[in-house]
């Protein structure tokens, strides 16, 4: 690779072999994958052949060590209610399970929310339940905690959050982190100039470690600096801007992570085609 793994988030719909020919219609060199429906609990059935149709296609498309799995948006590993914890972590269980069947790596979850509990309680909460997980002993993927942008009572806006749930993980080898452009500039965080780019890094190592950083999401920001607010816009039409992207990409630290958009678009992807074709320009300058 010359050149940063730029990819998208595809949709499972029909099969999970058709994200793959959905990241293929669009050159992807990344690619990011619910395992199940994001929106329920239960987890149907692979049909007949389909995990392994599905692993002979990514490792043909040679995406299958730069793939991502993003969790479910119902699991909330902070939760402070003990019925939903247990359900949350038996999800998230789940999932790894289906990572391991597909050979997808890393599996990305949001930390949760602490919903009134506190910030201590949820981070303790978050990292008990990722280590419940972990611990069986046949599980290879391993989880991405996301940067997130601050909504709320959510955890992991702040990177020193998610430095203390690894600090308090049994299986912290096991864990890694995905940073989110949209996220990071809605937590507060400047990257949009070289030196503010140097010195947010600087701080998501000191506080992590950039050796965890295994995955992106490029997403440009709705909101500006600070503003607390998860609204995804296209690349180069929002207040993250390009010069942001083009620090990011032009970074050889993170040459061989997978970097993936979140950004809407229809069935023809044309959004996604133009999105990567705006971020492989700005590498080109």
């Amino acid at each position: 690779m010359t050149g940063p793994r730029l990819g998208a988030h595809m949709s499972i719909a029909g099969g999970l072999p058709q994200a793959i020919a959905r990241a293929r219609a669009v050159d992807a060199e990344a690619l990011q994958v619910f395992v199940k429906s994001s929106n329920q609990w239960a987890a149907r059935p692979f049909a007949p052949g389909e995990a392994e149709a599905y692993r002979e296609a990514s490792r043909e498309a040679g995406l299958d060590r730069h793939t991502l799995a993003h969790a479910s948006y119902l699991i909330n590993l902070a939760s402070p209610d003990d019925t939903l914890w247990e359900k949350s972590v038996a999800a998230f269980g789940v999932e790894l399970d289906r990572c391991d069947a597909l050979d997808i790596p890393w599996l990305v979850v949001h930390p949760g929310a602490h919903v009134g509990s506190g910030l201590e309680n949820g981070i303790a909460r978050v990292a008990k339940a990722i280590d419940r997980a972990l611990s069986k002993s046949k599980r290879r993927a391993g989880v991405l905690l996301e940067t997130t942008a601050g909504q709320g009572s959510t955890l992991g806006a702040r990177f020193e959050e998610l430095g203390e749930i690894l600090r308090l993980a049994k299986h912290a080898d096991r864990i890694g982190i995905c940073f989110d452009t949209c996220h990071a500039l809605a937590a507060g965080y400047e990257f949009r100039s070289a030196s503010t780019y140097a010195e947010t890094m600087a701080a998501l190592d000191r506080a992590v470690g950039l050796d965890r950083l295994h995955g992106f999401h490029l997403n440009d920001s709705k909101g500006d600096l600070g503003c607390r607010r998860d609204r995804h816009e296209h690349i180069g039409k929002g207040k993250v801007g390009l010069e942001a992207f083009r620090l990011l990409l032009s970074d050889r630290r993170f040459r061989d992570v997978p970097m993936v958009l979140e950004t809407e678009k229809g069935d023809d992807l044309a959004e996604d085609r133009i999105n990567l074709q705006v971020l492989r320009s700005v590498i080109a300058r």
